[in-house]
């Protein structure tokens, strides 16, 4: 018997002791510690939404007040890989603020391209319509234009003015008479434009076109069961997450300017 099994069996004990436990077993034990102390490394949080269901239900809670980064990047994962979206918030602050609080908070998770053509790809319905009619007419006003629709770029799909919501659309071409109309693109895609490129099209304007006609009603009463039932080969957005290190080599790059590093 080795000295961790004489130890126990003198006290009569069946439980090893801390120090008698395989390495693996100890390890284990030290992350779900660390996982209920609520301490999970930053880098990893971020990762996560911060708030769920409740705050989706809340639009007027403290959360969604928080400013975005000047600069950051949100890594979409689809059914046909992976793209990343580079926000400028100088572009477009208004927006950039609402669209870093709706990925924080995963409101596009679990959610479908509805609106593809050759020209672009719209997002932006939930898959809940319970979480859709909280927010189908939560308005906030218009951004300046400061940049052109070109290919790659995205921005708030609108009626009007001072009617942005929670839709995005992504140009697939360049559409530069949009920008007389009103439409503030705040970014670009900076990785896999090819998956952007790739989502299903077939469906055309009939699975989520009519945004002005007012023709969007089945998708927001009916949400993902409508459209999975009606069009069953839209692509689907699984989840979005602000990536971990958006705004940290700017955050560096300031306090080292106001250090006069």
């Amino acid at each position: 018997m080795n000295e961790c099994g004489a130890r126990n069996a003198e006290r009569g004990v069946t439980v090893l002791d801390e120090a008698c436990r395989p390495a693996p077993f100890r390890t284990l034990c030290s992350v779900l510690a660390v996982i209920l102390a609520g301490a999970w490394p930053t880098s990893l949080r971020a990762q996560t939404p911060a708030a769920g269901t409740r705050v989706l239900m809340d639009p007027e809670a403290p959360f969604w007040s928080e400013r975005a980064p000047d600069q950051y990047r949100a890594r979409f994962e689809t059914t046909r890989g992976n793209f990343v979206l580079e926000v400028q918030r100088d572009l477009a602050p208004r927006g950039a603020d609402r669209f870093y609080n709706l990925i924080r908070s995963g409101f596009y998770d679990d959610s479908r391209f509805y609106r593809v053509t050759r020209g672009f790809v719209q997002f932006g319905i939930p898959g809940d319509p319970a979480i859709s009619a909280v927010w189908r007419d939560r308005r906030f006003p218009d951004d300046s234009v400061k940049s052109s629709n070109l290919r790659g770029y995205f921005a708030y799909a609108m009626t009007g003015p001072d009617a942005r919501t929670t839709q995005i659309y992504v140009l697939k071409e360049d559409r530069p008479y949009q920008d007389a109309q009103g439409f503030a693109p705040f970014g670009r895609v900076v990785e896999g434009m090819d998956v952007v490129d790739s989502l299903y099209v077939g469906y055309g304007e009939n699975s989520g076109g009519g945004m002005r006609a007012g023709r969007q009603a089945p998708l927001f009463e009916g949400g993902n069961a409508y459209l999975d039932a009606n069009y069953p080969k839209l692509d689907k957005l699984l989840r979005a997450r602000i990536e971990q290190d958006s705004g940290v080599k700017q955050e560096d790059q300031a306090r080292k300017k106001a250090s006069g590093e």
